[in-house]
């Protein structure tokens, strides 16, 4: 009987059955589509602010103390240096998949021809090398300095096999001496001197257009600096930092062991950092705070965005079902009423409402669990142009919602009911 009474509301009030089912579809839809986003959104965006540069710089540590105490930023000015050869050590350490990308920087000071001195910097471009792991990694600052224009030539590349001495030169120098992609510059270091096939003129918009920038063998010859490096920068996907992570970058050594264990096996940038210094020798990694601060706060506030779509597009169907289920509630108020009168229990006519509205709901929440994918995928492909990665937690979160916002909107149909009087009712009033 009481399946009967169900199939027979469906039958009879198909339309406001229907229209619970769409609102509830297009609750749930909006609700996966978020939560499925926002869980997979985070990888995908530090990806996406990788593309302005290194998080991370790691330098010797007599010179992070000149530059903490003259506040000078990005010269050597001690005779101390890394070693070329614990470049690899980088990608040994607990977070090694949490770095992409990374690479040294060795700089000396050459004479040009007609005697003006300039400076040169040594790098990776498009490096390939073997880790310690058994891995490959192809590094560069042709990826790490992403926004740099080529104006003329193109990017210099350690793979193409070219044996001649190459470089790329900034746009100010190249204007200043009447340089072009192509030309050879004659430039004598300190140890040895070269001549360098411009492989391309590049535009940074910073102090760098006024360098040369070349291999790192090269520089390291033309100064006598073999197996020496200034600097290295370094690109790494970190989790925004919390009040655990600002007291451990303070002093590590405040944590009591439980906190170092959570903080070490989290890849906050100064745990990262912290694992950097324990494999390269006298060495101070250092955040690149205007990197690593906004990467944590535009994932925290589209996190915090989609978290709020999702819980308006859940109030708008709570809201929704409330109109519908009060209007099928008031259309069948003589229905009830008589119901009431031969004996019938609200607990009973509430049941009948709940699961009438509940089946209704399933519906909508099957039709726009699936909705709600195609649409996570369609804003994969148009933000991020990848695929949003299903995580299993969306299934439960988005049945719980649908659950609770059906029945947060049946409240009032409900406190109708149980105030509905048969006499009144059957009597016209």
């Amino acid at each position: 009987m009481f399946a009967r009474m169900i199939l027979k509301a469906f039958v009879r009030q198909w339309k406001k059955m229907a229209m619970i089912a769409f609102t509830i579809a297009l609750g749930a839809s909006l609700a996966t589509a978020m939560l499925s986003v926002m869980m997979d959104v985070g990888d995908k965006v530090k990806q996406e602010l990788k593309t302005y540069g290194a998080n991370i710089t790691v330098v010797p540590k007599s010179s992070s103390v000149i530059s903490e105490l003259y506040d000078v930023d990005g010269e050597n000015l001690t005779d101390d240096y890394l070693a070329e050869s614990e470049l690899g050590n980088i990608k040994t350490i607990f977070w090694t998949l949490n770095i992409v990308d990374y690479t040294p920087f060795i700089s000396t000071q050459v004479t040009l021809p007609d005697n003006d001195t300039v400076k040169v910097s040594g790098s990776w471009f498009h490096h390939h090398m073997l880790l310690p792991t058994g891995e490959e990694l192809d590094a560069g600052i042709r990826s790490l300095r992403s926004w740099w224009t080529i104006v003329e030539g193109d990017w210099m590349d350690e793979q193409d096999g070219n044996t001649e001495p190459a470089c790329m030169i900034g746009v100010e120098l190249a204007q200043s001496k009447g340089y072009h992609a192509g030309d050879t510059i004659h430039v004598c270091g300190s140890a040895s001197e070269a001549d360098l096939y411009i492989q391309g003129i590049y535009e940074s918009g910073e102090e760098d257009d006024s360098i040369i920038y070349t291999t790192v063998d090269m520089a390291q010859a033309l100064g006598d600096l073999e197996d020496k490096i200034d600097s290295i920068e370094v690109s790494a996907l970190t989790n925004p930092d919390n009040e655990l992570a600002l007291k451990a970058a303070r002093d590590p050594n405040s944590l009591s062991i439980a906190q170092q264990e959570v903080w070490y096996c989290t890849a906050y940038v100064s745990s990262i950092c912290y694992q950097i210094e324990e494999v390269i020798t006298d060495s101070v990694a250092s955040p690149v705070r205007q990197v690593a601060d906004s990467e944590g706060q535009i994932l925290e506030k589209m996190q915090l965005l989609m978290i709020l779509i999702t819980i308006l597009s859940m109030i708008g169907a709570a809201l929704g079902i409330c109109n519908l289920v009060t209007a099928s509630v008031m259309e069948r108020s003589q229905e009830i009423g008589l119901m009431k009168a031969i004996g019938a229990h609200n607990a009973a006519i509430n049941g009948l409402i709940l699961t009438e509205i509940m089946c209704s709901a399933i519906i909508g929440c099957f039709a726009g669990f699936f909705a709600g994918i195609g649409f996570a995928q369609i804003i994969g492909h148009s933000v991020f142009e990848s695929a949003i990665t299903l995580r299993p937690m969306v299934i439960p979160m988005v049945i719980v919602l649908v659950i609770l916002v059906t029945l947060i909107g049946c409240i009032p149909a409900i406190r109708m009911l149980l105030k509905l009087s048969p006499t009144e009712v059957l009597h016209g009033r």
